[in-house]
């Protein structure tokens, strides 16, 4: 994988017009916590399944057009647990269309069978991948907000990986014949996210 940490104004550009011919993206971010009201937005990660970009939100770097990217119909943006990510990006003022959640994805493809849907186990079971994130421990409040490579290479190693979890998973969803069930979790999870707009996020996240 090729791995760019977009610093400046044209590493952002650079990346955005890579990623914006793509037709599906890996997303994810991270943060100093789980509640978006007092938590903080660290970065932004995305990937096609070859490039990894990373906007180190933490170094004073704006998002710039990546966040035309996410509220692009066009474009199906891929996140593990979508409404987490979503409810930090609201809060920063970024709207995200046309989600496709591995989560939900994997509940579905699961129920019953009482296996865990984290990111960690499913990659596991779908290719044989065996995630660390034992790293997560370094994302506090106490963290200084430089990214090191190894912070780095932890923080893309999960998005990396989302295009194909998606292809997988929607192969087996239409194999069960699951594929309407997947759809109507999909559509109460952008429900959730509309009704945040009351408190002040942009409108139609998904």
């Amino acid at each position: 994988m090729e791995i760019l940490v977009a610093r400046q104004v044209p590493e952002v550009q650079n990346a955005f017009e890579r990623l914006r011919r793509s037709a599906a993206i890996g997303c994810d971010t991270e943060t100093s916590g789980l509640d978006p009201d007092r938590g903080k937005l660290y970065s932004i990660q995305f990937s096609d399944g070859e490039l990894g970009v990373l906007i180190p939100l933490s170094e004073g770097v704006a998002m710039g057009p990546f966040s035309e990217l996410l509220a692009d119909e066009a474009i199906v943006k891929i996140f593990h647990n979508a409404r987490f990510d979503i409810e930090f990006l609201g809060a920063a003022g970024v709207s995200v269309r046309n989600v496709f959640d591995t989560m939900i994805a994997e509940k579905v493809l699961t129920r019953g069978a009482g296996q865990s849907a984290s990111l960690a186990e499913t990659l596991y079971r779908h290719f044989g991948i065996d995630l660390d994130k034992s790293l997560r421990a370094k994302f506090t409040r106490n963290w200084n907000g430089v990214w090191t490579d190894e912070l780095v290479d932890y923080a893309l190693s999960d998005v990396f990986h989302l295009p194909r979890l998606m292809a997988a998973q929607s192969d087996w969803l239409a194999r069960l014949g699951l594929t309407d069930e997947f759809t109507a979790q999909q559509e109460r999870l952008g429900a959730r996210s509309r009704r945040l707009t009351s408190d002040g996020t942009p409108d139609g996240p998904l």
